[in-house]
């Protein structure tokens, strides 16, 4: 299993700003999400029969580019190839792909039943104790599978003394080069089953930031709202990965401020967050302002689901400030695409500018549109 950048800065910034606060990141468990049920159920796993043509297409493109063998840790690729779901360590495990034949993977001996657990294709399983070298092991299926002199890939993100150390133990001699070319020419074009994974993924985040989102309370702190993410991605079928909320002044940094913050009447609140179907993650950011639940504001949010307008269609300058405090406070929780693009469908006011801003489109590694606020700190409002 492998950590994204978003993921590893997101906990970092995420566990300094609670433990300010005096709470920990992952308090106690968190309470069951009520109302909410599985909708993750209807799609199922990649096939084996799905791993093997990505393998035979990976190998019917080493032999057109006369590769002998790829050299993969895990990750992401090596599942996308053989299903193995495993992480990183300094216990090596890894996988060699012949041009043709069988997937060699070697692994500590304990660690044997667990990853031919998850493994969905034939493979020739060699197994390495604490006396014994994995590069060795590794080194040796290389002489076994592939030419003297043929070409060894190596998936791009591959630690280097893993190489280093296989190269040594087979002698050198042998050509190595980058295997991206390999990788995105089998992983950029999705099939119709990785689509619907990623789309469910993409769901099931929607619906627990839209469950999240009526349930923040003034005085909520940052670790509040994460466990109340993670309660909803469980409850919805996804296995909880990430979640960076950011408050306030924190919400205009891209991941987030030392400062204790918690919700209060107007506050920004930006969350980032993600979970994963079957493998298959989702990345949504969603922000909105924090606003009172009185008659009058709800009248606002009714009348904006039926399509009434209540925003003046020109307002004075006076009035800007209202004018996109209605706006933030209409805010919705957009649907994503299973490409992971969403776009706002309203435009947003610009308060330093009293003008219409066009509407924008937030990737799911963007933080949203910023929008100039006061001199104290920059808003960072999407879905507006």
């Amino acid at each position: 299993m492998s950590v994204s950048r978003r993921a590893l800065l997101g906990a970092a910034a995420g566990a300094a700003a609670v433990t300010a606060a005096g709470a920990r990141l992952e308090a106690a468990e968190p309470p069951p999400a009520t109302g909410l049920s599985p909708i993750a159920s209807g799609v199922a796993p990649i096939s084996p029969e799905e791993h093997l043509a990505r393998l035979a297409k990976l190998q019917g493109l080493m032999q057109r580019r006369r590769i002998a063998a790829f050299l993969v840790e895990p990750g992401s690729t090596l599942e996308y190839f053989t299903g193995v779901r495993w992480w990183r360590s300094e216990r090596t495990t890894a996988a060699l792909v012949p041009a043709e034949g069988r997937v060699v993977v070697v692994t500590p001996f304990f660690e044997e039943p667990s990853i031919r657990e998850t493994l969905r294709i034939p493979g020739d399983l060699r197994p390495w104790k604490e006396d014994e070298s994995p590069f060795e092991l590794l080194a040796g299926a290389l002489r076994e599978r592939a030419a003297a002199k043929g070409t060894l890939a190596v998936e791009p993100t591959t630690r280097y003394f893993l190489l280093d150390e296989v190269r040594k133990a087979s002698g050198g001699g042998r050509e190595i080069v980058p295997g991206d070319a390999l990788v995105r020419a089998c992983r950029m074009i999705k099939s119709p089953a990785e689509l619907a994974l990623l789309q469910t993924a993409n769901s099931v985040t929607i619906a627990a930031l839209r469950y999240v989102h009526d349930r923040i309370e003034a005085g909520m702190r940052n670790s509040d709202i994460v466990s109340l993410m993670v309660a909803a991605h469980t409850a919805l079928g996804g296995t909880h990965e990430f979640a960076l909320v950011l408050l306030n002044e924190a919400s205009a940094y891209p991941h987030g401020s030392i400062k204790p913050q918690s919700v209060h009447e107007g506050s920004v609140i930006l969350i980032d967050s993600g979970c994963s179907v079957h493998g298959y993650q989702s990345d949504i950011s969603r922000s909105w302002v924090a606003a009172d639940r009185s008659s009058r504001w709800r009248r606002r949010r009714s009348a904006r689901r039926s399509g009434r307008s209540t925003r003046p269609s020109a307002p004075s300058t006076s009035r800007r400030a209202g004018a996109r405090t209605t706006a933030c406070r209409g805010s919705r929780i957009e649907p994503a695409t299973a490409s992971g693009w969403t776009c706002t469908s309203r435009p947003t006011w610009c308060e330093a500018t009293a003008r219409r801003s066009r509407p924008a489109c937030a990737s799911p590694t963007s933080r949203g549109s910023i929008f100039p606020a006061s001199s104290a700190s920059a808003s960072r409002i999407a879905g507006t």
